[in-house]
Protein backbone atom coordinates (compact mmCIF):
# COMPACT_ATOMS: atom_id res chain seq x y z
CA UNK A 1 0.00 0.00 0.00
CA UNK A 2 2.57 2.63 0.81
CA UNK A 3 4.06 1.81 -2.72
CA UNK A 4 1.45 2.45 -4.47
CA UNK A 5 1.11 6.08 -2.27
CA UNK A 6 4.19 6.51 -3.21
CA UNK A 7 3.85 6.15 -6.92
CA UNK A 8 0.62 7.57 -6.82
CA UNK A 9 2.25 10.80 -5.24
CA UNK A 10 4.49 11.53 -8.11
CA UNK A 11 2.51 10.40 -11.05
CA UNK A 12 0.09 13.28 -10.18
CA UNK A 13 2.79 15.72 -9.43
CA UNK A 14 4.03 15.30 -13.07
CA UNK A 15 0.03 15.30 -14.02
CA UNK A 16 -0.23 18.78 -12.29
CA UNK A 17 3.37 19.78 -13.83
CA UNK A 18 1.78 19.38 -17.15
CA UNK A 19 -1.46 21.01 -16.33
CA UNK A 20 0.57 24.20 -14.74
CA UNK A 21 3.21 23.55 -18.16
CA UNK A 22 -0.04 23.52 -20.34
CA UNK A 23 -1.76 26.60 -19.02
CA UNK A 24 1.75 28.19 -19.11
CA UNK A 25 2.48 27.47 -22.71
CA UNK A 26 -0.50 29.25 -23.78
CA UNK A 27 0.14 32.50 -22.28
CA UNK A 28 3.57 32.76 -23.09
CA UNK A 29 2.68 32.16 -27.18
CA UNK A 30 0.20 34.79 -26.64
CA UNK A 31 3.11 37.03 -25.91
CA UNK A 32 5.31 35.75 -28.37
CA UNK A 33 7.07 32.42 -27.44
CA UNK A 34 9.18 30.25 -29.52
CA UNK A 35 9.16 26.33 -28.88
CA UNK A 36 12.64 24.72 -29.26
CA UNK A 37 13.16 20.78 -28.66
CA UNK A 38 10.23 19.47 -29.90
CA UNK A 39 11.65 16.41 -30.89
CA UNK A 40 13.67 16.10 -27.44
CA UNK A 41 10.49 16.64 -25.67
CA UNK A 42 8.69 13.93 -26.91
CA UNK A 43 11.96 11.88 -25.87
CA UNK A 44 11.55 13.42 -22.38
CA UNK A 45 7.71 12.45 -21.61
CA UNK A 46 8.53 8.85 -23.10
CA UNK A 47 11.37 8.33 -20.77
CA UNK A 48 9.58 9.50 -18.16
CA UNK A 49 6.68 7.06 -18.53
CA UNK A 50 8.70 3.98 -19.40
CA UNK A 51 10.77 5.30 -15.75
CA UNK A 52 7.38 4.64 -13.96
CA UNK A 53 6.52 1.24 -16.05
CA UNK A 54 10.02 0.38 -15.04
CA UNK A 55 9.77 1.28 -11.27
CA UNK A 56 6.67 -0.34 -10.64
CA UNK A 57 7.60 -3.29 -12.60
CA UNK A 58 10.94 -3.91 -11.25
CA UNK A 59 9.22 -3.40 -7.56
CA UNK A 60 6.23 -6.03 -8.03
CA UNK A 61 7.85 -8.87 -10.53
CA UNK A 62 10.55 -8.67 -8.12
CA UNK A 63 9.16 -8.24 -4.88
CA UNK A 64 10.78 -5.36 -3.72
CA UNK A 65 10.58 -3.68 -0.18
CA UNK A 66 10.66 -0.38 1.51
CA UNK A 67 14.38 0.80 1.87
CA UNK A 68 15.60 0.37 5.54
CA UNK A 69 17.40 4.04 4.20
CA UNK A 70 14.01 5.29 3.63
CA UNK A 71 14.18 8.24 6.36
CA UNK A 72 17.42 10.32 4.99
CA UNK A 73 15.97 9.66 1.57
CA UNK A 74 12.55 10.80 2.34
CA UNK A 75 14.66 13.94 4.00
CA UNK A 76 16.64 14.31 0.71
CA UNK A 77 13.79 13.82 -1.66
CA UNK A 78 11.25 16.91 0.38
CA UNK A 79 14.65 19.02 0.02
CA UNK A 80 14.53 18.07 -3.74
CA UNK A 81 10.98 19.02 -3.51
CA UNK A 82 11.40 21.79 -1.96
CA UNK A 83 14.18 23.28 -4.66
CA UNK A 84 11.69 22.30 -7.66
CA UNK A 85 8.86 24.31 -5.78
CA UNK A 86 11.27 27.42 -5.57
CA UNK A 87 12.50 26.97 -9.25
CA UNK A 88 9.01 26.69 -10.54
CA UNK A 89 7.76 29.55 -8.13
CA UNK A 90 11.20 31.82 -9.53
CA UNK A 91 10.02 31.57 -13.13
CA UNK A 92 6.45 32.18 -12.50
CA UNK A 93 4.14 31.43 -15.81
CA UNK A 94 7.83 31.30 -17.40
CA UNK A 95 8.54 28.24 -15.87
CA UNK A 96 7.53 24.85 -18.24
CA UNK A 97 8.57 21.50 -19.52
CA UNK A 98 8.86 22.38 -22.67
CA UNK A 99 11.48 25.22 -23.85
CA UNK A 100 9.60 28.28 -24.39
CA UNK A 101 11.59 31.34 -25.19
CA UNK A 102 10.64 35.04 -25.16
CA UNK A 103 12.85 36.52 -27.58
CA UNK A 104 14.88 39.83 -26.16
CA UNK A 105 13.17 39.39 -22.66
CA UNK A 106 15.14 39.50 -19.52
CA UNK A 107 16.43 35.99 -17.93
CA UNK A 108 15.18 35.30 -14.80
CA UNK A 109 17.69 35.84 -11.99
CA UNK A 110 15.92 35.09 -8.91
CA UNK A 111 15.33 32.00 -6.46
CA UNK A 112 18.29 29.57 -7.43
CA UNK A 113 18.60 30.48 -11.10
CA UNK A 114 21.17 33.05 -8.79
CA UNK A 115 23.06 29.83 -8.24
CA UNK A 116 22.64 27.48 -11.19
CA UNK A 117 21.59 27.42 -14.01
CA UNK A 118 19.02 24.70 -14.35
CA UNK A 119 17.72 23.84 -10.67
CA UNK A 120 14.89 21.69 -12.24
CA UNK A 121 16.98 19.66 -14.12
CA UNK A 122 19.03 18.91 -10.82
CA UNK A 123 15.68 17.73 -9.15
CA UNK A 124 14.69 15.75 -12.04
CA UNK A 125 18.03 14.10 -12.03
CA UNK A 126 17.79 13.22 -8.26
CA UNK A 127 14.10 11.89 -8.35
CA UNK A 128 15.34 9.51 -10.78
CA UNK A 129 17.64 7.86 -8.47
CA UNK A 130 16.01 8.56 -5.67
CA UNK A 131 12.54 7.34 -5.84
CA UNK A 132 13.85 3.97 -7.07
CA UNK A 133 16.06 3.50 -3.91
CA UNK A 134 13.10 4.06 -2.09
CA UNK A 135 12.14 0.79 -2.90
CA UNK A 136 15.35 -0.73 -3.85
CA UNK A 137 14.88 -0.97 -7.53
CA UNK A 138 18.36 -0.72 -8.80
CA UNK A 139 18.00 -1.27 -12.33
CA UNK A 140 15.01 0.95 -12.65
CA UNK A 141 17.90 3.64 -10.86
CA UNK A 142 20.79 3.01 -12.52
CA UNK A 143 19.30 2.59 -16.25
CA UNK A 144 17.53 5.65 -16.19
CA UNK A 145 20.32 7.84 -14.56
CA UNK A 146 21.84 6.97 -17.15
CA UNK A 147 19.47 7.51 -19.93
CA UNK A 148 18.11 10.66 -18.31
CA UNK A 149 21.86 12.16 -18.69
CA UNK A 150 21.97 11.10 -22.28
CA UNK A 151 18.19 12.99 -22.87
CA UNK A 152 19.48 15.83 -20.68
CA UNK A 153 23.02 16.78 -22.51
CA UNK A 154 21.51 17.24 -26.10
CA UNK A 155 18.05 19.16 -24.29
CA UNK A 156 20.99 21.73 -22.62
CA UNK A 157 22.29 22.15 -25.49
CA UNK A 158 19.37 23.05 -27.00
CA UNK A 159 17.53 25.31 -24.52
CA UNK A 160 21.13 27.05 -23.87
CA UNK A 161 21.62 28.10 -27.52
CA UNK A 162 17.58 29.42 -27.95
CA UNK A 163 18.23 31.48 -24.87
CA UNK A 164 21.82 32.63 -26.16
CA UNK A 165 20.40 33.54 -29.46
CA UNK A 166 17.00 35.26 -28.42
CA UNK A 167 18.21 36.28 -24.83
CA UNK A 168 20.93 37.86 -22.69
CA UNK A 169 21.27 34.19 -21.20
CA UNK A 170 24.57 34.67 -22.86
CA UNK A 171 26.00 37.91 -20.62
CA UNK A 172 23.69 36.91 -17.55
CA UNK A 173 24.53 33.27 -16.86
CA UNK A 174 28.21 33.43 -18.23
CA UNK A 175 29.40 32.70 -14.18
CA UNK A 176 26.70 30.38 -13.23
CA UNK A 177 27.23 26.91 -13.10
CA UNK A 178 24.84 24.51 -14.56
CA UNK A 179 24.04 22.34 -11.89
CA UNK A 180 26.20 23.15 -8.78
CA UNK A 181 26.34 26.43 -6.70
Amino acid sequence: MIFFCFLLFFILQRLVELFVAKRNERKMKQQGAMEYGKKQYIVIVFLHICFFLSFLSEVMILHKTLSTLWPPLLITLLLIQGLRIWAMASLGERWNTKILVLPEKDIVMKGPYRYIRHPNYVVVVCELLLIPLFFQAYVTAITFCFCNAYVLSLRIREEERALIEMTNYGQRFINISRFTP
